[in-house]
């Protein structure tokens, strides 16, 4: 894949990170996500050069059975049976949809009025 150009998209004016797409003369187009820490080391001058140290970290990493092309990956919550792990997750879901997750409140009140006078 011969690059073609970058793209670098922040996240909160860069506050969050940097989405950084790197575009392929066949219109493939790959995608590195970096957070930003508590320094905002992570800006939009140097986020090209992380995301290709990343992408080089990522083509280096040792396989999990040995098959060329295989990244180790960690089973999920569901597949390993953690009930804990989906009870944290779970909550995290519901914090997340706060307030929509509540139900509406509707009070009604009547206030009594005098006879209208004609």
């Amino acid at each position: 894949m011969q690059v073609v150009g970058t793209q670098v998209i922040p996240e909160k004016g860069g506050k969050l990170g940097f989405i950084i797409e790197f575009v392929g003369d066949g219109g493939e187009v790959v995608s590195v996500q970096l957070r930003n820490d508590e320094k905002q080391s992570i800006n939009s001058i140097n986020a090209i050069e992380r995301a290709k140290a990343v992408m080089l970290e990522m083509a280096a990493a040792e396989t999990g059975n040995g098959a060329p092309g295989r990244m180790a990956t960690r089973p999920s919550a569901r597949t390993a049976g953690d009930q804990s792990a989906m009870e944290e997750q779970l909550d995290e879901g519901l914090e997340g949809t706060f307030p929509a997750s509540d139900p509406v409140s509707a009070t009604g009140s009547t206030i009594p009025t005098a006879p209208a006078k004609h």
